[in-house]
């Protein structure tokens, strides 16, 4: 690399003279003069790549490990950063700081043959112009020691906000159930005609389930029996809670596990950037969407 040659240039030039040590190495002097002349210029460059490195580390470790270099990107900007995204890739590459990700997970979904499945409204468009257009929901487990705990959430599909979530050492409907009515408390309890997506799990298939929802005047829509695609939206969420809550461990104990899992729901919520959402939580995203709603209103 010309670099080296004029560092050692540089270091031997007061032994042997710049003229002979670039005749021998059959390099110019005129080059070694110009890398000399920006040799400050390329110490501030070194700098502020060190101290951008080091916010970047500040980054990645606040959000425990989880972040990728678009979402580094993002906080960054949302701290007034005009950086590149490609010099974010540079530095994380560079100092080994890289983001999560998850194994494929096993599949929970267990359908009621027998249970009459509901029409699939969304047919995997997992957009919506509104709030309280489109829910989705879906159950996961985690193993906690020799056990398992099964936690089941609902989404709104415009926010990506966990509205709901129920966490149990079953899968019986009111596991779903639970969720169901807490997302609906959290909407100020009326939600009139919102669609509520689902697999065709005997959970969301069941006669109880199905009853909640038409008291709440809730629309049920399913997708097909082994197609994680008719549920992507609540599949990518699993992943990420996995993937930033259990990387390379597991939960000792039902009390851990909840917590954790609790805590992460409510950074998800509050914090946590999501790409689908030009990056902003699903919070801001919520508290956004409002007021551009009452600004429209208004006019």
């Amino acid at each position: 690399m010309k670099t080296r040659r004029w560092d050692f240039v540089s270091a031997h030039a007061e032994t042997f003279g710049v003229q002979r040590i670039c005749r021998v190495i059959e390099v110019s002097r005129s080059g070694y003069y110009r890398w000399l002349a920006g040799a400050e210029a390329r110490a501030e460059r070194q700098a502020a790549d060190d101290a951008l490195a080091a916010e970047i580390r500040e980054i990645h470790a606040e959000h425990k490990g989880t972040y990728g270099i678009r979402r580094v990107h993002a906080e960054l900007r949302g701290f007034g950063h005009t950086v590149n995204r490609k010099r974010v890739e540079r530095l994380m590459r560079k100092h080994g700081i890289e983001g999560r990700h998850l194994r494929r997970r096993k599949r929970t979904t267990v359908p009621d043959r027998l249970a009459p499945p509901a029409p699939d409204l969304v047919q995997r468009r997992f957009t919506a112009g509104r709030l309280d257009e489109k829910w989705c929901g879906d159950i996961t487990y985690v193993q906690v020691g020799g056990t398992w705990l099964y936690l089941a959430c609902v989404l709104d599909i415009c926010s990506r906000r966990v509205l709901g979530w129920s966490m149990a050492p079953h899968m019986r409907s009111e596991l779903v159930i639970d969720a169901l009515k807490t997302a609906v408390a959290t909407r100020g309890g009326s939600v009139n005609g919102v669609i509520f997506h689902a697999d065709r799990g005997s959970q969301y298939t069941s006669a109880a389930f199905a009853q909640v929802c038409d008291s709440f005047k809730i629309r049920r829509s399913m997708g097909r029996v082994g197609s994680s695609y008719d549920n992507a939206l609540a599949e990518s969420f699993w992943q990420g809670l996995k993937r930033e809550t259990m990387h390379q461990r597991l939960f000792s104990t039902m009390r851990q596990a909840r917590l954790e899992i609790f805590q992460w729901l409510t950074y998800y919520n509050a914090r946590r950037r999501h790409s689908a959402l030009n990056y902003l939580s699903p919070v801001e995203f919520e508290q956004q969407h409002q007021r551009e709603r009452r600004l429209t209103l208004a006019a």
